[in-house]
């Protein structure tokens, strides 16, 4: 069974020396900014007495730049949402696993060392970052980092991939199709038949992006096309998923200590305004548009049967560090929607909230993903 007791969530005590930790943030991905928000978070929290920083922001580009270690600049503002900008500085890995140096260069071209990092923190999320791609270089250059490893982390990012190792262990998710244009192209009739068969309404989502990035509530068939495209831009291949109907709910995951328990929180719920979902301008433009409660209101049994599926799920991918699971509470049945394994982790983000409310607040939720980090073995 999963711990949720919040007296077993207080974390270990570090070494009294100083850890020297690489926040990796930014990224190629359509929630670069979503990536800077949570770094911003993460620098105003973090306990200064117990880490020295190193922001390394990465530009919509792909370039490894070094930051200002400065909250501020990465606030969540949905005015003016955070970004990285291309200072001319370049970032230097480790030439091999035998050293964790790392260097930087500025914009004339010299270069000065950063010292040797302890545990990298990629706070990344959508392709390049959240989908085994920097997992693996991490792991080529020998670095301890925060979160799921390669295999959780790319299973994690593809939707089509979860829900198959998902149902393989019998854990319930949304009836789907996925399909790529060019197989819509050779055989759209087959396609549309399929997508027929699961009813109306459906959801067209991109198989690998995030923050519910091109995703469209289809009403009608009429709709279908426009909403495939859509999601074909973010990504490759799209799903067309049955709409569930129930109450939105997610919780937070920590993997356990020393072989113990998978530990999860308490549920929050999601509460859409209107009949909208809760989609990128409601988790993070308007505030008005969603509501987030935690905890939920659930009976015991209900939480406890919850908590025991988001292990399951958890556990099913290979998942280490952390993740949120999402569901949908149908009042009989926990249908998982999403498995997330760099769940937004911005102040206001469900992950951090759930967390808070079983006792884990969000200074030492950052001292906890440390100590995972540096402990895993993936």
């Amino acid at each position: 069974m999963p711990e949720s007791t919040p007296s077993r969530l207080t974390p270990h005590r570090l070494a009294p020396h100083k850890l020297t930790v690489a926040l990796l943030f930014g990224g190629r991905s359509s929630e670069h900014t979503i990536s800077c928000a949570t770094a911003g978070g993460v620098l105003s929290a973090i306990d200064r007495d117990k880490y020295d920083v190193i922001p390394i922001g990465i530009t919509r580009d792909g370039a490894f730049t070094l930051q200002p270690d400065d909250a501020a600049l990465f606030a969540l503002n949905p005015t003016a949402m955070p970004t990285v900008i291309d200072n001319g500085t370049r970032v230097l890995w480790p030439e091999s696993a035998a050293s964790r140096e790392l260097a930087v260069t500025d914009a004339s071209g010299q270069r000065r060392s950063l010292g040797t990092v302890d545990v990298v923190f990629p706070i990344l999320h959508g392709p390049f970052g959240e989908d085994g791609t920097v997992q693996g270089m991490l792991e080529l250059l020998g670095l301890p980092y925060v979160g799921n490893g390669v295999l959780a982390s790319a299973l994690g990012m593809d939707k089509h991939f979860t829900k198959t190792a998902l149902e393989a262990v019998g854990v319930t998710v949304a009836p789907w199709v996925t399909v790529s244009p060019a197989q819509w192209s050779a055989d759209s009739d087959l396609w549309r038949g399929r997508a027929a068969s699961l009813g109306l309404p459906v959801f067209v989502k991109p198989a690998r992006a995030g923050s519910s990035v091109g995703v469209t509530k289809v009403t009608s068939a009429a709709q279908l096309d426009a909403a495939l495209e859509t999601a074909w831009a973010e990504d490759g291949k799209a799903l067309i998923e049955q709409a569930i109907v129930g109450r939105e709910l997610e919780c937070a995951v920590l993997s356990g200590r020393e072989g113990g328990p998978t530990r999860v929180s308490l549920a929050g719920e999601i509460i859409v305004a209107g009949d909208g979902f809760y989609d990128f301008e409601a988790k993070y433009i308007d505030d008005s548009a969603a509501q987030l409660v935690c905890p939920a209101e659930l009976t015991e049994g209900e939480l406890a049967e919850m908590q025991r599926v988001a292990a399951r799920a958890f556990e099913a991918i290979g998942g280490s560090g952390l993740a949120r699971v999402d569901f949908f509470y149908t009042g009989t049945d926990f249908v998982v929607n999403e498995l997330n394994t760099m769940p937004g982790f911005t102040p206001i983000s469900m992950f951090p909230k759930c967390w808070a409310a079983s006792g884990l607040a969000y200074p030492q939720l950052i001292d906890e993903l440390i100590e995972l980090g540096l402990q895993t073995v993936r």
